[in-house]
């Protein structure tokens, strides 16, 4: 009986052995083809654990999706709404593009569970509003782009948990507002992207949040003005980009204050000034980008001390000029990009050193092939220097029209290439008389090639420029005017006419007439509307080639004479005083006595009688 059911025992065991070989064979094979599935008309890499579901028409979150993916591609579908559950069971997602998507609705908490989620992708939904919640728990998040939506407004805490974010993109949408306390939590991110939406100011409060924030992209935009200190608190920015900001006019001196940057480009703006006071706040800049605007001049001395620029463009800025030295402060530039703009020459005086620069873009320029060029040719410029882009063309004088400066030699160059000194005529000194309130004008007609610049020097040595405002300016055609003459205007006046190759000067007098008392309170009302002006003064970037002040022979002559007149007209007239008075010298007394009674004292001698009578004296008239 016993060796019965051992062998009974014994057969079973094969049985059971068998039992469970299937079982465990069937519980692999359905981990082994749920690890290998994948959504209906997805793409699925086991070996990268991604699926990409792109442009597939998915009404909604395809089912299937391995929960150990990585990555997850589901845009250009036909998504709209985003629960809390569609992607709670993938722990292991790092990167989810739902781009190109309908999605309007974000439900609080919708990605609470996905912890390892690096790059999140909303692009071209759309969506109103990121409601705070929303992204809460994405702690490793670095990318998220919310561009091309339609968001208004940012809320308070929006991204509050998103702590080690770096880039952030919300372009392309409607925003109108952004609150003070909507990028709170940011303390990683490095990049920021705000453009084509309806903000019309800088949200300075927001971004001050961004302790950390390197670069900041603002293009597209309606904002016209620059309050001082848009952009506080951000020290650690580097890189500003302001493009295409159509109804910017103006930068006031202080907007930039308190940045540390390295590049700036402020382009496609309505710009009409050179910025040079905002941008001395800038002393770590190498990189200044203001192409597309209407610059028209650049003054000396405009950009100040910039001792770490290296690449400076201006290209299609409409620029006519740059004064000499303007650029004085920039001795480390490298690049110029001045290239289609309206500019006539370029002198090498504009620069602090031309020997540092090595790559410079003027082509597109109405060049006028003179003495200031030559420096541009082949044979006399510095050996570090080439020219790029398109090649610089003379559009005067008429027998170099056409030619590039690379292709000018002799016996062109010493024949046309020339500046002729500046003449002044008529070369006679002026006599003006002008009545105390009246305008009074000094002319100072000037001849060369180049045109000559003219400056007049007061009688109080204060220098007047073509850029001089208020009551004494100077015209067009070098001119003189003075709006309402003062006393104190009387005087000297020398003009000063001075291009490369030299000067000239002409000396003009003005004398005025003072007014009675009732004419003056007349004219102190009709003279208050003209101020003076505070820059007229030889600090106002007009620049004299080579000049020291000249005071010609004629000058000299016209001063002395007019002294010897002064001096003998007033010998003469004492010397008629003296005259007269030795012709009537007989007829006259010249000894006089006079009589008088002392008068009489108080106290105790009042009493006593007066013994005494009148008194005589005599005097001598001399």
């Amino acid at each position: 009986m016993m060796v019965g059911n051992v062998g009974k025992r014994d057969m079973r065991r094969p049985a059971q052995h068998h039992c469970h070989l299937l079982l465990g064979g069937t519980l692999l094979l359905v981990l082994t083809s749920a690890a290998l599935s994948c959504p209906a008309r997805c793409e699925c890499s086991a070996q990268t654990k991604s699926v990409s579901c792109h442009r597939k028409r998915l009404p909604s979150i395809p089912e299937g999706v391995p929960i150990e993916t990585r990555t997850l591609d589901l845009s250009k579908n036909k998504l709209r709404l985003i629960t809390a559950y569609n992607f709670s069971s993938f722990l292991q997602l790092e990167d989810l593009d739902l781009s190109d998507n309908l999605i309007s609705v974000l439900e609080p908490g919708c990605f609470h569970s996905n912890l390892a989620l690096r790059s999140l992708n909303f692009r071209s939904n759309q969506l109103m509003l990121v409601a705070k919640g929303v992204l809460s728990g994405l702690t490793n998040l670095t990318h998220l782009d919310l561009s091309h939506n339609r968001l208004v407004i940012l809320l308070d805490h929006a991204f509050q948990d998103l702590h080690r974010l770096t880039f952030l993109e919300v372009g392309n949408n409607q925003l109108v507002f952004i609150s003070q306390r909507a990028f709170t939590g940011l303390l990683g991110i490095q990049s920021l992207t705000l453009e084509r939406s309806n903000l019309t100011v800088v949200p300075t409060d927001a971004l001050a949040h961004l302790h950390n924030l390197i670069e900041l992209h603002m293009r597209f935009l309606s904002i016209s003005f620059l309050k001082p200190f848009s952009f506080k608190r951000l020290t650690r920015l580097r890189h500003l980009d302001i493009d295409f900001w159509p109804l910017l006019e103006t930068l006031p001196p202080l907007s930039l204050h308190g940045l540390n940057l390295t590049t700036l480009f402020i382009t496609n703006t309505n710009l009409s000034a050179f910025p040079g006071l905002a941008l001395r706040n800038l002393p770590y800049l190498t990189h200044l980008n203001l192409s597309y605007s209407r610059i028209q001049h650049i003054y000396q001395g405009e950009l100040g001390q910039l001792p770490q620029l290296l690449e400076l463009r201006l290209q299609g800025a409409q620029l006519l000029t740059i004064e000499p030295l303007a650029f004085v402060g920039l001795k480390s530039l490298q690049l110029l990009d001045v290239s289609q703009n309206r500019l006539d020459s370029l002198e090498r005086g504009v620069f602090a050193s031309a020997d540092t620069l090595q790559r410079l873009c003027l082509g597109g320029n109405p060049l006028v092939c003179d003495c200031r060029l030559l420096w541009l040719l082949n044979s006399f410029k510095p050996p570090s220097l080439q020219i790029l882009d398109i090649q610089p063309e003379c559009s005067a004088p008429q027998h170099l029209l056409g030619r590039t400066l690379r292709d000018l030699k002799e016996p062109l160059v010493s024949r046309y290439m020339t500046c002729t000194k500046p003449r002044i005529g008529p070369n006679t000194t002026q006599l003006l008389m002008a009545n105390e309130g009246q305008p009074a004008r000094l002319s100072c007609t000037a001849e060369g090639a180049p045109r000559p610049s003219v400056v007049w020097i007061t009688p109080h040595r204060r220098y007047i420029t073509s850029k001089s405002s208020g009551r004494v300016e100077v015209q067009p055609d070098g001119t003189l005017e003075i709006k309402a003459a003062e006393l104190h205007d009387s005087g000297v006046y020398l003009c000063v006419a001075s291009n490369p190759a030299g000067n000239a000067s002409l000396s003009a007098s003005l004398a005025v007439k003072s007014l009675g008392t009732g004419d003056r309170f007349h004219y102190s009302n009709r003279s208050s509307n003209y101020l003076t002006d505070a820059n007229s003064t030889w600090g106002n970037g007009t620049v004299l080639y080579n000049m020291t002040v000249p005071i010609d022979m004629k000058t000299i002559l016209i001063s002395a004479a007019m002294g010897c007149l002064s001096f003998l007209g007033v010998v003469v007239f004492c010397f008629l005083l003296l005259f007269a008075w030795s012709r009537g010298k007989g007829r006259h007394k010249s000894n006089f006595d006079i009589e008088y009674v002392p008068r009489k004292s108080n106290g105790a001698a009042a009493d006593v009688a007066e013994t005494s009578g009148p008194r005589r004296v005599n005097m001598k008239m001399i």
